[in-house]
């Protein structure tokens, strides 16, 4: 299995490299839109809505829009922005496992070492482990700064995103029913009905039903021959690939990064418990802090590794009638088009 991610954990001074594998998978039947009259796989152009022309995915950028303007941001704005170019997962706070709602958690990632030396690793699962904590950590995925949380799952370092607070939505707007009055015996009805129903969670013991007769559906269809020759409706299957990136440092002397953490933490403290105390009965005016001057970026180049499909130029016509390597060819450059966007 390919790792989707490569970096390391920031954890004080010490630094733990890692690569990132998604930790589930979706078992839905992936289903295609055809033409129910001759089976041809049914395919969504680009298409500008000032000059109608039909767009490439090279030539596609994004925009923000307030209602009333729109501000287009090239790749070239996108690649400056720090969060994409970080490959670092900085371990901001422990807290108690409780603490963090469920409703926050998002997708999940396991962390395999990355390194000759993993001592900085499992040290770090046995401390989590015993500590019985969860570190919240800042990291970046996929041009995205997220919030995430860090722990232990079968000895392995599981990364979880978490939602940031102002993505949680009040229940302000749920009509609630007003409280009613429950009887002591409506209360021991219900808990004796709980009781019939208790037991211990096993994931295993649960099934799609949909996905599986779906499955028996098409399996029964392919038996009856009641099926179309892939190539010639769908066209080639372009495999879809994603770059992982590389990163994390080495794990120099681990108890002298701890000691120095720890220090550092200490010293911190202690400075700002003296600051409290050292205070003048008049405080001088802070000085103001330097304006910054505008950044001035100079012009960015796209870098070849990024996109490495040439543009292609836009398709002519096609005649009346075509031969059959005519066809081949033509639905094998959609596909690869297709593949593109889905990356």
């Amino acid at each position: 299995m390919r790792s989707i991610w490569t970096g390391s954990i920031a954890f004080g001074l010490v630094n733990v490299p890692v690569k990132a594998y998604g930790a589930t998978e979706d078992h839905d039947v992936n289903l295609h839109q055809v033409h129910d009259a001759d089976g041809g796989r049914i395919r969504y152009q680009r298409r500008c809505e000032v000059c109608g022309k039909k767009v490439d995915y090279d030539d596609i950028d994004k925009a923000y829009d307030d209602g009333e303007r729109t501000v287009v941001l090239s790749e070239e704005d996108m690649e400056s922005l720090p969060a994409e170019k970080s490959r670092e997962i900085e371990v901001v706070q422990f807290v108690p496992n409780e603490q963090i709602d469920p409703i926050m958690l998002g997708r999940s990632y396991f962390l395999e070492p990355d390194s000759k030396s993993p001592k900085a690793y499992a040290l770090l699962v046995k401390t989590l482990e015993n500590t019985e904590l969860t570190a919240v950590v800042k990291f970046a995925l996929r041009q995205k700064s997220r919030l995430g949380a860090l722990r232990v799952r079968g000895q392995v370092l599981l990364l979880q995103g978490i939602l940031w607070g102002d993505e949680v939505r009040d229940t302000d707007f749920l009509k609630t029913p007003a409280k009613k009055k429950i009887s002591a015996q409506e209360l021991k009805m219900s808990s004796a009905l709980v009781d019939q129903f208790r037991g211990d969670f096993d994931p295993g013991e649960y099934e799609d039903d949909y996905q599986v007769e779906l499955r028996t559906l098409i399996e029964a269809k392919l038996k009856q021959g009641d099926s179309l020759d892939t190539e010639a409706t769908f066209g080639d299957k372009e495999a879809a690939t994603q770059d992982s990136g590389s990163g994390g440092g080495n794990v120099i002397d681990l108890m002298e990064a701890l000691k120095r953490s720890v220090d550092q933490k200490r010293t911190r403290g202690a400075g700002t418990a003296a600051d409290k105390q050292d205070k003048p009965g008049k405080e001088q005016p802070a000085a103001e802090p330097k304006k910054k001057s505008p950044a001035t970026k100079p012009p960015a180049t796209k870098s070849p590794a990024k996109k490495t499909a040439a543009k292609k130029p836009a398709a002519k016509k096609p005649a009346a009638k075509k031969t059959a390597a005519a066809k081949t060819a033509a639905k094998t450059s959609r596909g690869e088009t297709a593949a593109r966007k889905r990356a």
